[in-house]
């Protein structure tokens, strides 16, 4: 049953037609399939004047973009078989407490059904209340100063909301100063420049718009939109409607949260050569191929493991790939011969056609199809080099996932963008980088992604908010089986998956060789709470061979979709540094607490006599994260100031959620340099921990499982 419910749950799936490119002010979506818009505006506090030419606005945009918009005021339109009808609800300049609890229990249900949200500019300053809504929309309003001229920086220009807008977008509105940053759990789009006008209470760092996957649907926000103004100028309404269009899922975007990367091409091609053939123009911070065929190479640097991401766009039916692994050389071909090329081009062969590792492995071509915006539009790459594996992520969706097992060949080295030949008009922007440091040394835990299997049986891939990369190993019923080759299980004495039940539960068993091969041991799996709802599981392992193995898990339990495997964690018993799952034990001998056990993103961490229960079973993985409840130890808003909070919240990949521990016993937070500290050194019950300034004292020394 769960198998059928799967198509249902995991978001609305639409037809991808083909768009031709447009101008830059209106994006393309004349040949979008036709959805529905309910645009909701009630207010319970201050009511804009703007409500009703913003509500035109949109009509506007519905009838030039083939969607139908349904206005109301009326928070009875709040139910499950009323909103299932439309695609995206639009908070349009809402105020206050606009629903009663059923109403939030309907619209939390329609956007666990894969729905979109729109929030525009007081839809921050709605419902304080309810938490779901709070991370839905982003982050909350705390205050404004006068209308005023200010200059938007737009940091994302892939998104079909920002990609027809300038680097600097100069315009008038009311600009907003929220409570929180909401860069911890979105991808940010524009940020304001608080030097530009005067009033700015977030300094450096002040996200205007942003867009988010929350819960199974899709959410954009914009700060702009107060005036009356703001709906009449072209640039607005094209931001708008672009969201609108995410929202809908008539068009992908890559909006996991991002932080940490370095451009190496944002306008300027310092650092960069052209080999062979034809060349890139560069305008707008864009690269356009013209002839070749020829490569642009970044040749400042090589790379060994890192995140790459870029955007990318095709005119037509074009061709162009982009490179990497190959050394340096004035000659495109030593890009050929000797690296890889990631493919753009929709059009050929399954093992040389767009997320493909050109001829040597197709990409997924279901979840690529399912991730690809048509020509005229935008795409985001990721590909993410970890040794000798490749994963290729196409609009936050992986699509790919390749390992290099030839010896005269590396993932490491030096990055191109191809011009492929006359005709082929590719373009690029925003190529940047995180480099991963070095790769783990050989007596080091082995974290591998569950649905990276080399072979399966009833078992495949299920994209999932809140997975670490995107995905699990999904639809699990007894007798199914996963396959992982090559895997070194040399000093291994225990197992750790993360998993995610909202069924039955069941038993994970490890085995080597094959489905009947030797059992390593076993795990149970319960039933974590709900499909979102990501737990850890432990155990010991005996009998463990050496070296390379082909790494069977084997599932068993009673009846259909036991649950989820989103990764799994080979512990070493040397080498392994401070993994382990258990209490974290500070001052006093008291524990690390998740407040009253509760799972809300936001829940205060603290200090709290030791009872062994679920709130105080952390799982630590060095160098990266600190879980419990199945979520993560967070920085609030990855902030760095001293007293910022530390809470629980959905696990996202960011420098926030990152922790190592340090010989003197603190456990320091990299991005921001300071330490998990009890408040005011006191050791009563109840006492929340935040981040300060690392001085070594009692209040910050951990004793970690």
């Amino acid at each position: 049953m769960r198998r059928l419910l799967r198509s249902v749950l995991g978001g609305a799936t639409a037809a991808l037609a083909v768009i031709a490119c447009t101008s830059p002010a209106t994006p393309a979506s004349a040949a979008d399939a036709p959805y529905d818009v309910l645009v909701f505006s009630k207010t319970a506090g201050f009511r804009h004047d703007s409500i009703a030419v913003g509500t035109q606005a949109i009509r506007d945009l519905g009838a030039a973009n083939n969607f139908t918009v349904t206005a109301t005021e009326d928070a009875a339109a709040f139910t499950t078989g009323n909103l299932a009808q439309y695609e995206v609800v639009v908070f349009l300049n809402t105020t206050g407490d606009v629903l009663n609890a059923s109403q939030q229990t309907a619209f939390e249900s329609y956007i666990g059904s894969g729905r979109g949200y729109v929030g525009v500019h007081a839809a921050a300053d709605t419902e304080y209340g309810w938490s779901f809504y709070g991370n839905l929309v982003g982050a909350y309003f705390a205050s404004h100063p006068a209308i005023q001229q200010a200059n938007v920086k737009v940091e994302n220009r892939g998104h079909a909301a920002t990609a027809h807008l300038p680097q600097t977008w100069t315009r008038t509105d009311e600009w907003y100063n929220y409570q929180t940053n909401a860069r911890s759990t979105a991808r940010v789009l524009t940020t304001l420049d608080e030097s530009s006008y005067s009033g700015g209470g977030m300094g450096a760092d002040h996200p205007h718009s942003w867009c988010k996957t929350y819960n199974g649907g899709r959410a954009f926000y914009t700060g702009g939109g107060h005036t009356q103004a703001s709906y009449a100028e072209p640039a607005f309404r094209a931001h708008l409607l672009g969201g609108i269009r995410y929202a809908a899922g008539r068009t992908k975007a890559d909006c996991r949260p991002e932080t940490g990367y370095t451009a190496l091409y944002n306008g300027s091609t310092t650092g960069w050569s052209q080999a062979g053939p034809g060349n890139f123009t560069n305008a707008d911070a864009t690269l356009t191929s013209v002839g070749g065929m020829g490569l642009l190479w970044y040749s400042a640097k090589q790379f060994t493991n890192y995140s790459l991401k870029l955007d990318w766009r095709m005119a037509g039916d074009d061709n162009s790939g982009v490179f990497i692994g190959f050394p340096p050389s004035s000659d495109p071909w030593s890009a050929v011969d000797n690296g890889y090329e990631v493919q753009i081009d929709a059009t050929d062969a399954a093992d040389r056609t767009t997320g493909a590792v050109y001829t040597f492995k197709s990409a997924d071509i279901a979840a690529r199809d399912a991730a690809l915006n048509p020509p005229g539009e935008w795409n985001t790459y990721e590909l993410l080099v970890e040794g000798e594996r490749l994963q290729v992520f196409l609009n936050g969706t992986k699509i790919n996932d390749f390992t290099n097992t030839d010896p005269a060949r590396s993932l490491a080295g030096h990055i191109g963008l191809q011009n492929h030949g006359t005709g082929d008009d590719v373009s690029f922007r925003n190529v940047r980088i995180k480099e991963l440091g070095g790769t783990p040394p050989p007596g080091g835990n082995a974290t591998v992604q569950a649905e990276a299997f080399s072979s399966a049986g009833g078992v495949s891939a299920f994209g999932k908010p809140g997975a670490n990369g995107g995905q699990t190993l999904g639809y699990i019923d007894p007798g199914d089986w996963a396959a992982y080759n090559g895997v070194d299980l040399t000093g291994v004495t225990s197992f750790r998956a993360r998993v995610v039940s909202g069924g039955p539960g069941g038993t994970i068993q490890i085995r080597t060789g094959s489905t009947t091969g030797p059992l390593l041991g076993s795990v149970a799996v319960p039933n974590t709470g709900s499909w979102t709802t990501f737990a850890d599981v432990t155990t010991t392992l005996s009998g463990v061979p050496s070296g390379a193995q082909n790494l069977y898990l084997t599932f068993t339990g009673s009846g259909g979709g036991l649950f989820d495997v989103d990764e799994f964690t080979l512990v070493k018993g040397t080498g392994g540094g401070t993994s382990g799952t258990g209490p974290i034990r500070g001052l006093a001998g008291k524990c690390l607490d998740v407040r009253s056990g509760a799972t809300a993103d936001g829940t205060q961490i603290q200090l709290y006599t030791c009872n062994g229960s679920a709130a105080q079973t952390w799982t630590v993985t060095p160098n990266s994260t600190v879980r419990a409840l199945g979520k993560c130890l967070d920085v609030s808003g990855g902030g760095s100031a001293d007293g910022t909070k530390i809470q629980l919240w959905t696990c996202n990949g960011t420098g926030a959620q990152n922790w190592s521990a340090q010989a003197d016993g603190t456990l320091r937070n990299p991005q921001s340099g300071k330490c998990l500290d009890v408040s005011g050194n006191n050791s009563a019950d109840s006492t929340p921990v935040h981040l300060w300034t690392c001085t070594g004292a009692a209040n910050q020394k951990w004793i970690l499982p």
